[in-house]
């Protein structure tokens, strides 16, 4: 059996009283591409937010690349994971070029300041921008790219040092047909390369699966409904319990649709 990168073990969350994750046991090993779906306020993005060791649980234990939360130096960690996320966005200076916003990932840090970089680091940064199909925007400030390219120069950083787990939370969020797909397109190309490092994505949708995705986490008012292999897990009743209404689920060509069951006649 592959090595677990990412380890929970009836982890509970709790904000003034309520539990935001609720005695959740999840375990991501390497290889493993998983999508974390569930309603607004269902926990997924706390989920995340444990995976990049940004927080700590309040019962229970989280173990990430080896290492367990509240044992360790998760400076150390964080380094090993990439993270594209809105409030890392929220992060980046808008006068950024796109290279320097990809570059500085190799110190971890937003905003190009004194650091001195090698000549390898400029290479592997402009790769990855060839990768996500950014190169042509090299030069461009990170403030005047549209959605769909801020998007993809937030992964192009979060894969830019080779991380042992990549997160992706919400990245097709606000973005329109055209720039979905093409993203989409490209995590599937991503998802598929021999060294892809474990990838867990949260996603409201199911039509923003990637193909070659491989695992499923449902989620409801902070506990799993269900978890595992994606097509044996994804199907109307799980979703049911999911979201609290019938939900039609369908396969087209590796990629998934649903939409809600109308009403039976009476």
């Amino acid at each position: 059996m592959s090595t677990a990168v990412l380890e929970m073990n009836d982890v509970v969350v709790r904000r003034t009283g309520r539990h935001i994750v609720d005695g959740v046991s999840w375990t991501v090993r390497e290889g493993e591409r998983w999508v974390v779906l569930g309603a607004n306020g269902a926990g997924k993005t706390t989920l995340l937010q444990l995976a990049d060791t940004l927080l700590f649980p309040t019962t229970g234990t989280v173990d990430v690349l080896g290492e367990r939360l509240g044992r360790t130096n998760v400076f150390e960690v964080r380094t090993m994971i990439g993270l594209a996320s809105s409030a890392m966005a929220r992060r980046i200076p808008a006068d950024e070029t796109v290279l320097d916003v990809v570059l500085t990932a190799a110190y971890a840090v937003t905003g190009r300041w004194r650091e001195e970089y090698e000549g390898v680091d400029e290479d592997r940064a402009r790769e990855v921008l060839v990768d996500w199909q950014l190169d042509h925007l090299a030069d461009r400030l990170f403030g005047t790219l549209s959605d769909g390219e801020q998007k993809r120069v937030q992964i192009a950083r979060a894969v830019m040092t080779d991380p042992e787990l990549l997160l992706l939370d919400e990245p097709t969020a606000s973005l329109d047909l055209g720039a979905r797909e093409v993203l989409l397109q490209l995590l599937t190309d991503y998802s598929r390369e021999p060294n892809t490092p474990a990838i867990v994505m949260v996603t409201h949708h199911v039509e923003e699966i990637p193909v070659g995705f491989t695992h499923v986490l449902l989620l409801r008012d902070g506990q799993a409904v269900a978890q595992g292999p994606l097509r044996e897990t994804l199907t109307r009743e799980n979703l049911q319990a999911t979201f609290g209404l019938p939900i039609a689920i369908a396969e087209i060509g590796g990629r998934w649709v649903a939409r809600a069951e109308a009403p039976t006649a009476s």
